[in-house]
């Protein structure tokens, strides 16, 4: 049972009090008495608004459930539905045009375009690896992944594959670094001679590519990324080198999302906490972690700063780190960890006072996060911009409770709801002077898109949504946008994960899309995956594509508002069971560790035994999938009860090497993530915009009760 104590009106869990006042506290020069003063008046006087809002989504969505019930089956035209949401007020005027005045913008985000990681910062592991991302070799994630073409084996080292990594190594020099004659296969010998990079063959064909060099490597810029030549002609793969390269080093993750939400399961005080913890260590730069890996304790810690010579006889300081990112929860949510008039405290509101809190350890001391001094917090799932003007709202006031300058605290809003991709613009500009990034987030929005059109009809199969009308206007719509709102050399635009981590020579040959979109950045799941998708920043020039798509015809509203429903669609009884098989399994496997064990994302394996990363995200998208087609009778109740005992025998098969699982098919009654489940779909359509945050916090508030 928690313990409260009452502090200037409000109710504090006493573990986050110890925590906030023996760790977070110290060291920020504030006085402990008056910062819970300050953050008491904050929640009292936000939290109204911050529910007004809430209800206000409520209200939008009966009136689209009420008008689509009424169409008797008749689906209304782009125009129709435009006239329609103007007239409720989901759809707003579009601002004048505007330019974002946003500044202290490190260069990660203003003028790297790279890879993006996104972690849970519940595990300090993964944590540590995001923010050491920021450079990766790619010897190691050509040898050990699909990414030739083929998988290592597993029986020791293969000098065959050794070749072909060098020589894939060699091609890439050749692309990105051009000898001014001949090929970088040739070279022998690679050296600086007179601040030139010179080899055996002669130097570059452009000098200016050199940007420095240490003891055992050389240093080039291309498309303002870096990457380092490793020359140890005594390691074990330079010996098989005739130019003694041991590996060739790219910067990878320039930033990384430091997760509070989607890939997070934290219920109450001591979850938090933990997750408060990890994030005070890395802004303080003390944050390690021990773990067991082939048999040895391995201690980690965060990397240094990398100093190399450089031409003209200066310096050269390279960040070791991601510039790191934190995302705190949307306004739906309230935590247990404070309450107010006996009702827990909107968790949103606490998440930007401590993050905020937490940073001024980076801001006041070495400032090696943020070079600028500036605060970087992704807000997900805000609707409209009303509540992106709250949220400038709560930053704002945030910086007064923290003695901060005004825009200190920094936003990126994600793109990731219905109300937000239309009124887009509108959107950026209540946030106008603080943003820094906008991201599309297909995957929250399409389980937005579905929820909100849901009463109207049954919607397409989940697999192709990727190539309905909607999606591929909004992906479009949120470029167009952002650079005519000058994001271009100021701000990021963001596009989606790669979720499938074992599988990167699809990878390689797929997200090249994005930045060919203009996306300066995109999501991936982990550092390798952070590697090997830097080299799509190299084959091409981001900050070169967004002139060229700036030019272009910007996506049609029209097209956005094309409900994907299932018109006219008469699917077998095969395609209807293979479709709830497969949205049921990933339900389950997803739930069954988020409840039971508190891990909110992990590699699932889907229904074919492919490990996919799975988030509370994809979790809405099938969860809303299965209470659609349930509403509309493209299966019923029997059928959703079979699939979902049917998949737990699936899901206890996929997890029985796991000593921490616990099989569900044998008692689902009994098993409270088989329940949570279950509600999330027979329940699914009454979540607030299909979110399954409220479904799944209280299921493993019951277990953590029952333990």
């Amino acid at each position: 049972m928690a313990q409260y104590e009452l502090i200037s009106g409000i109710e504090i869990d006493a573990e986050l009090k110890a925590f906030i006042e023996a760790e977070a506290l110290p060291g920020t020069g504030l006085d402990p008495t008056e910062f819970w003063r300050g953050l008491s008046a904050l929640i009292r006087d936000l939290t109204p608004e911050n529910r007004r809002l809430l209800r206000r989504r409520e209200q939008l969505q009966a009136q689209i459930d009420s008008r689509n019930e009424s169409l008797g089956g008749h689906i209304p035209s782009p125009a129709e539905e435009e006239e329609f949401l103007r007239e409720i007020g989901y759809l707003v005027d579009p601002p004048a045009p505007f330019t974002i005045g946003t500044d202290k913008i490190d260069p990660e985000v203003a003028l790297i375009a790279g890879p993006q990681l996104v972690v849970p910062m519940s595990n300090a592991r993964y944590a540590l690896n995001a923010a050491n991302a920021r450079w990766g070799s790619l010897y190691d994630a050509l040898y050990g992944t699909d990414a030739m073409g083929d998988r290592p084996s597993a029986a020791g080292y293969d000098p065959d594959r050794g070749a072909r990594v060098i020589a894939w190594g060699r091609d890439l020099l050749d692309r990105i670094a051009p000898l001014a004659e001949g090929s970088h296969a040739d070279v022998g010998s690679y050296r600086i001679e007179q601040d030139r990079l010179m080899t055996d063959r002669g130097g570059l064909a452009d000098p200016s590519l050199l940007a420095g060099w240490r003891e055992g490597a050389i240093l080039l810029r291309h498309h303002n990324l870096h990457l380092e030549i490793v020359l140890h002609p005594d390691h074990p793969i330079a010996r098989q080198d005739k130019a003694g390269v041991a590996d060739i080093l790219l910067e990878s993750a320039i930033t990384a999302i430091m997760d509070c939400e989607d890939s997070v399961a934290a219920v109450d005080a001591a979850e938090k906490v933990g997750v408060y913890r990890n994030w005070l260590g890395l802004m303080k730069g003390d944050l390690s972690a021990r773990f067991a890996k082939s048999g040895h304790s391995v201690e980690r810690r965060l990397d240094s700063d990398r100093v190399y010579k450089a031409p003209g006889g200066t310096s050269l300081t390279l960040k070791g780190r991601a510039l790191l990112f934190v995302r705190n929860v949307g306004h739906l949510m309230a935590n247990p960890m404070m309450r107010i008039g006996g009702e827990d405290v909107q968790e949103g509101l606490a998440d930007a006072v401590f993050t905020s809190l937490i940073a001024l350890h980076d801001l006041n001391g070495a400032r090696a996060n943020s070079s600028t001094g500036s605060i970087y917090i992704v807000k997900p799932k805000m609707h409209g911009p009303e509540e992106a003007a709250f949220a400038d709202r709560l930053f704002a006031r945030t910086e007064d409770l923290l003695g901060l300058a005004r825009c200190t605290i920094k936003v990126g809003v994600m793109d990731e709801e219905r109300r937000t991709s239309v009124n887009l613009a509108a959107v950026i500009e209540a946030v106008r002077h603080r943003i820094v990034f906008i991201n599309t987030g297909f995957l929250d929005r399409t389980g937005d898109e579905i929820h909100t059109s849901t009463k109207l009809a049954p919607m397409i199969r989940k697999g192709e949504m990727k190539s309905a009308a909607w999606l591929k206007a909004y992906e479009d719509n949120n470029v167009d946008v952002g650079l005519a709102c000058g994001f271009h050399g100021r701000a990021q635009i963001g596009k989606g994960m790669w979720a499938i981590p074992d599988r990167m020579a699809d990878m390689l040959a797929q997200k090249v899309a994005h930045p060919l979109a203009a996306a300066s950045t995109a999501w991936v799941p982990s550092p390798t995956a952070a590697t090997l998708h830097a080299l799509h920043y190299h084959e091409v020039d981001v900050a070169a594509r967004q002139q060229e798509i700036a030019g272009r015809a910007p996506a049609r509203l029209a097209d956005m508002l094309t409900i994907p429903v299932a018109a006219g669609r008469n699917w077998s009884a095969d395609e209807v069971r293979e479709e709830l098989d497969n949205n049921v399994q990933g339900i389950l496997g997803y739930v069954v560790r988020w409840i039971d064990q508190g891990v909110g994302c992990s590699k699932v394996p889907d229904i074919h035994d492919v490990g996919l990363m799975e988030d509370r995200a994809t979790c809405r998208i099938s969860s809303q999938h299965v209470a659609n087609w349930l509403h509309h009778d493209i299966v019923d109740r029997d059928a959703v009860e079979q699939a979902l005992v049917r998949m737990a025998k699936v899901v206890d098969r996929q997890n029985e090497g796991d000593p921490a699982y616990r099989p569900m098919a044998a008692d689902p009654g009994s098993s409270i993530a088989f329940q949570a489940a279950r509600a999330l779909i027979l329940d699914g359509e009454a979540q607030p915009s299909g979110y399954t945050e409220p479904v799944l916090h209280a299921h493993r508030l019951l277990l953590k009760a029952a333990e």
